[in-house]
Order: C-alpha cells, then sequence, then structure tokens
C-alpha cells in the first residue's frame, strides 16, 4: 500500500474484495488544506449494503465459534498490522479530512493498535454468572448479536475504525461499516490490512456512500441486529426513529457542548494550555468533547483570556502533513460554511469578539493554502449561556468565554445544555475537585486536564449526549446480548 500522489479510486471492501460501488457512481474527496479534489470513494447504495451484510452475515456463524482465544491471536496480528502501516495511514488521514499529523501518526493510528490489542485480550474473559435458586441450575450467557452496522463519522475515522471494529469482532460479531462520505480514504485503504492478518473474509465489511443512501439502507437492513452510530445529535434521533421499526439494538455516541471551568485558584498557565488544546489544537474543535464553552471566575477573566489569546497566537495553521502543524483545516465545505455562520451569528447575537474570526486564506496565512477551509482559533465573550453559540454544537476552534461569580454558578451554567459528554475543572483545591465531579453532569470529568481518553477507560455521555459507554471492560458488553439459561434436575416441568 501506498500513500496516494494523484486522484486515486478508493473501493469498497466486501466480502475480503475490493469493489466499486454496483451503480458506478463515485464521489469526491476533497483535501481540505487546499480546497481540491484528490481521490474518489464509492457513491454506494441499498445493492452493496445488500452484498455486504450478505458477507457478514455468511461469516458469522463460523466466527461465532472461532474459540476466544483464537479471536484474540488474530486480532493481535491486525493490530500489529495496523502498527506496520501506521506512517501511510496516518498521511491518508491527514491528506483526507485535515486531522493533523501530530495526531494521527502521533496518536491515532498506534493508538488504534493498542485499542484493537485491548479488546483483544478481552475475547476470552466474557463471562456469566450463576444465580442459586434451590434445585436449579441457572446461569447466564453472554452472546454476540450476529450482523453489526458501524456507521463512523469524519474526524476521527481511524480512530474509530479500530475501537468500534475491534469490540464487534472480540465479542463474535461480524460487521458492516459506513464511513462518512466527506472522509472514508483511510478507513477503506486501512482494509488492505485485514488479508495480511489473515482475517476471514466477511468478517468485516466496509461500504461507502451518502447517509440517505447507504446509511439508511444499513440501519433498515433486516440482517442487521446491532447498530452503533457516532455522530450528531439530531442525526442519531433519526436513527433511532428508523431502527425502532425493527427493534434494533443502537448505541449512541452523540454530540456535545462541553464546558471547560478555571476556577480563580487554577494554575492559569496549565489551564490556558489546557483550555487551549481542548478547543484549538484538538482537531480544530472538531471534537464531541471539544471545550467550546470556558467558562472563568469573574476576578481572572481578563488575566486568563489574555493567556489564552497568547496561546492561540502561538497556534501554528498550515499543511496537516507537516509535522510542525499545530492545527488543520475543518474537514469539508460544508462544515466549513456552518462555522463561519455561527462566526457571523455570534456578535449578532450581542457576543464581543476577543480573538481570532479570521476564515480562508487570511487565517491560513499562506497564499498555497488559500483555497482550504481555514478558521483561526477564536474566542467570543458572551453575556449570558443562553446564546445560540452557547448552545448548540459549533464542532470548529470557536469557543465562548462566560465569567461567573460563585462555585454553584459555576456549576449551574455548566449543566444549562442538552447535553452532558464532558467537563473539565482547573483548580489546586482538591475538595472544589471533588464537588466539581459530583456537580457536574458529563458522562466524563477532566480536572487540571483535558481531552484524556484511554481504551481501558468507559466514555459515554449523558443526557442527549449518548445512551451506552464504550472502551474498558463493561464496553465490550455493547457488543453482546444477554441470555438466562434453567437446567432442572429429573425434568420437572415449571408453569
Amino acid at each position: 500500500m501506498t500513500a496516494p500522489s494523484a486522484l486515486t479510486d478508493y473501493c469498497n471492501f466486501i466480502a475480503g474484495e475490493f469493489r466499486p460501488a454496483r451503480g458506478g457512481e463515485w464521489l469526491d474527496s476533497v483535501d481540505p488544506a487546499t480546497g481540491r479534489v484528490w481521490a474518489r470513494v464509492p457513491a454506494s447504495d441499498a445493492a452493496d449494503i445488500d452484498d455486504a451484510v450478505a458477507a457478514a452475515r455468511h461469516a458469522f456463524p463460523g466466527w461465532r465459534a472461532t474459540p476466544p482465544p483464537q479471536r484474540a491471536a488474530l486480532l493481535h496480528r491486525w493490530a500489529e498490522a495496523v502498527l506496520a502501516r501506521t506512517g501511510e495511514l496516518a498521511a491518508i488521514e491527514s491528506r483526507d479530512n485535515g486531522r493533523v499529523l501530530k495526531e494521527t501518526q502521533g496518536g491515532d493510528v498506534p493508538g488504534g493498535a493498542m485499542n484493537i490489542r485491548y479488546n483483544a485480550s478481552l475475547a476470552d474473559k466474557i463471562t456469566g454468572d450463576t444465580i442459586h435458586l434451590g434445585r436449579s441450575v441457572n446461569f447466564t450467557v453472554h452472546e454476540p448479536y450476529g450482523v453489526a452496522g458501524v456507521i463512523i463519522p469524519w474526524n476521527a475515522p481511524l480512530a474509530m475504525f479500530f475501537a468500534k471494529v475491534s469490540g464487534a469482532l472480540a465479542a463474535g460479531n461480524t460487521v458492516v461499516v459506513k464511513p462518512a462520505e466527506q472522509a472514508a480514504c483511510s478507513i477503506l485503504a486501512a482494509c488492505e490490512l485485514f488479508a495480511a492478518a489473515d482475517l476471514p473474509p466477511g468478517l468485516v465489511n466496509v461500504v461507502c456512500g451518502t447517509g440517505p443512501t447507504a446509511g439508511a439502507a444499513l440501519v433498515d437492513h433486516p440482517d442487521v441486529a446491532k447498530l452503533h452510530f457516532t455522530g450528531s445529535t439530531d442525526t442519531g434521533r433519526r436513527i433511532v426513529r428508523r431502527a425502532s421499526a425493527d427493534l434494533k439494538d443502537v448505541t449512541l455516541e452523540l454530540g456535545g457542548k462541553s464546558p471547560n471551568i478555571v476556577f480563580d485558584d487554577a494554575d492559569l498557565d496549565a489551564a490556558a494550555r489546557g483550555v487551549a488544546a481542548g478547543i484549538y489544537t484538538g482537531g480544530a474543535g472538531q471534537s464531541c468533547v471539544a471545550g467550546s464553552r470556558i467558562l472563568i471566575h469573574d476576578t481572572v477573566f481578563d488575566e486568563f483570556t489574555e493567556r489564552l489569546r497568547g496561546r492561540a497566537a502561538a497556534i501554528r495553521l498550515g499543511d496537516p502533513r507537516d509535522p510542525a502543524t499545530d492545527m488543520g483545516p475543518i474537514a469539508f465545505a460544508g462544515q466549513y460554511d456552518r462555522v463561519r455562520g455561527y462566526l457571523e451569528l455570534g456578535p449578532q447575537e450581542g457576543a464581543k469578539p476577543l480573538f481570532g474570526g479570521r476564515t480562508g486564506a487570511d487565517a491560513a496565512g499562506r497564499p498555497a493554502l488559500a483555497g482550504g477551509y481555514w478558521v483561526e482559533p477564536t474566542l467570543l465573550a458572551a453575556p449570558d449561556n443562553g446564546l445560540r453559540i452557547c448552545q448548540e454544537e459549533i464542532f470548529g476552534p470557536v469557543a465562548v468565554a462566560i465569567p461567573f461569580r460563585s462555585e454553584g454558578e459555576a456549576y449551574a451554567i455548566a449543566n444549562d445544555t442538552r447535553y452532558g459528554l464532558a467537563a473539565g475543572a482547573w483548580t489546586r483545591s482538591l475538595d472544589r475537585a471533588h464537588r466539581a465531579i459530583a456537580a457536574l453532569r458529563a458522562g466524563t470529568v477532566w480536572i487540571n486536564t483535558y481531552r484524556r481518553l484511554h481504551w481501558a477507560v468507559p466514555f459515554g455521555g449523558h443526557k442527549q449526549s449518548g445512551n451506552y459507554p464504550a472502551n474498558g471492560v463493561r464496553g465490550l458488553h455493547e457488543w453482546l446480548t444477554l441470555k438466562a439459561a434453567w437446567i432442572e434436575p429429573g425434568g420437572e416441568h415449571g408453569r
């Protein structure tokens, strides 16, 4: 496998083979740093999804019957293949969605391999319970669903792909993946590694297409028993409505509008570093956990925003494949337009621009990148938390600063959102740290750090940010269904 240097066609991966869409149609993949088409991916429809689901269904009995230690060994082999191609896969993803090499090569791909290894280590540790009810022998069994459908977002496709697919496989399922059409190339390229790892054909299938065609067909397919969706809350809500037609089990990892609270006793330098990483250099703010609401104690508001301005000014925007680049572009044109819309909306609502706000060539500062989707790190001061820019997920390097006067007010503002994915707090007080963890309604709360994730630590959302935690030992149970067994000595009949 070589990283493409010219227009390249990436094909679907079905039953161990690379195939174009049955209809012969293609979708352009645009390099967000330049705005130019660099590759094509299949514009698949229901017929291609049918082929993929049939392949996964055919592979399921054999994979389910594979002893867990053998499943684990194959997954470890896949992880080794991923590590061997880290540089190539990282470069493809950085070109495809603008995620900087520091993240793709420095974290996403090697971290993805470690995630595969972690899930492989759980394959032979799936246990049940025994229940003593007198003479009856009662126990529980955790079993795979069958064919699992996985819909991957565009902001970190490889990391999501490795995590979700390895969990589903470790549990004994087979998989059909529908990547986001805006950033599918790295996943399709990574499918070459399944042959190197000797994974059976049909175990993992990847079909690219738009949501209304390929995505809807996957959600509606009667032979898909389990769905996992990562993306926006609004799209997740639509998927649940569709999947309810045949009562599919659906796991959702959705959006956020996460608060990052800076108390007056915080180490302000450390907080400025962490806050900047949480909203700016972390995927250019295109992250579900982005700390997009910065709540600052009013006594340090001006001092802290000045320190944050200094941090933002030092961030290097540029070619995502340049190891020196700190922040890349917005991933695609539609999202770029959305972010610019919020930049216009903020001042109209009464927010005061504190720094940033430039877009396009003005933000990039380099003529060679003038055609890309650039937004510089931006901070707006909001008079209150009711503004749309404080309530709606922008998904870009745009944060709002909101002052507070007391600890209780900080928690009230932080929780005043329909989301509950993540939250952060910066304080030197251990007592306050514990109070923050208890008060903040979020699936993850960071203290004196932000945007730290690990495959062994559960990750999930509260409220409208999701419905089941991923990662860790408990996360594997997302991919398993529970069965209760009764054995009655002597063949006695129950009622």
